[in-house]
């Protein structure tokens, strides 16, 4: 189906970095594929493997205008004859109405779109139930893919490394990939999240999905004891950008030749390197964890007109 053999662990050397003594390592999921990248593969893959293995004919999930979960849920039901159906927040939206639902549309997911208002009971049992009874056939799955399934998909991540970091950082939305890197992640290392939602309780989010996991408190404790989270670089909140972060995108690549995005990614590296200077770090083993939606940057570039040399989207 999809192999992780792409996603390398690339070593990366920048001066800045290297004066400080500090080996810098990125684990490329970003090269998974091109429409079912990084953590979204992570998040999709058991959820994948349970509903064929329990018999139903598709996946039911949840996404906004531009969710690239709802891209990539689509596209990989296509690939294993599975039928897909996507909850769409905007009563007003069309299949029509932007490159990433006409992408859903062309992977033969059904779209149906509700209000805001509706949408914002997607995880309520009542809804769920109503949703069950009216699609049998499908196995829902969260937005975002953040459930059981995919905390394990993510908890994966590190087995492919030498997981041996002073510290872990990634870019934070529904808290999947951050709850898994924890369960695999080694007494000596702390993660780092970067929130890309202004005024997001980390944490908070952390405990409920782990709890609705049904995984013990204690675990849980043990787990979150070897968090930090970084709040204050989500540039304005989810979606949100300016035009030092698209300056720090373009010099980055220029450097090294990984993309990175506005919405999470970049939000992450940038993130990481202030913090590298502000306390001084030295003498450290760091791994970026790269999480895809690359495909998501393209438009932002391009409404900006900055398609500068060797552009990667």
């Amino acid at each position: 189906m999809l192999s992780v053999q792409q996603s390398i662990l690339q070593e990366v050397h920048l001066t800045h970095l290297i004066a400080r003594n500090i080996k810098f390592f990125v684990k490329r999921d970003d090269l998974i594929h091109s429409e079912i990248s990084g953590n979204k593969w992570r998040k999709l893959k058991y959820s994948i493997l349970h509903a064929e293995q329990q018999k139903f004919e598709g996946i039911l999930t949840f996404g906004g205008a531009f969710s690239n979960h709802l891209v990539a849920t689509a596209a990989v039901c296509q690939m294993k004859n599975l039928q897909s159906i996507g909850i769409v927040r905007g009563e007003e939206l069309t299949k029509d109405s932007n490159d990433t639902l006409k992408r859903c549309a062309q992977y033969g997911m059904e779209l149906h779109f509700v209000s805001r208002e509706d949408y914002a009971f997607r995880n309520e049992r009542m809804y769920q139930e109503e949703l069950t009874t009216k699609f049998p056939s499908m196995y829902i799955v969260p937005e975002g893919g953040a459930n059981y399934w995919g905390i394990v998909g993510c908890s994966e991540i590190l087995s492919e490394t030498t997981n041996d970091y002073d510290l872990v950082i990634v870019a934070q939305g529904t808290t999947t990939t951050s709850a898994g890197l924890l369960m695999s992640l080694p007494e000596k290392s702390t993660l780092w999240t970067v929130p890309v939602l202004k005024g997001f309780n980390a944490l908070a989010e952390m405990k409920t999905l782990y709890g609705y996991a049904a995984f013990d408190a204690e675990t849980i404790s043990d787990w979150l004891s070897k968090i930090e989270v970084l709040d204050n670089y989500h540039f304005g909140g989810y979606g949100k950008y300016t035009a030092d972060l698209l300056d720090f995108i373009e010099s980055f690549y220029k450097e090294t030749k990984i993309p990175l995005d506005p919405v999470y990614t970049a939000k992450a590296m940038f993130a990481l390197f202030k913090e590298i200077e502000q306390r001084d770090i030295k003498n450290k083993r760091i791994l970026f964890v790269h999480t895809g939606g690359i495909q998501g940057a393209k438009s932002i570039f391009e409404k900006e007109k900055r398609l500068f040399s060797n552009n990667p989207f």
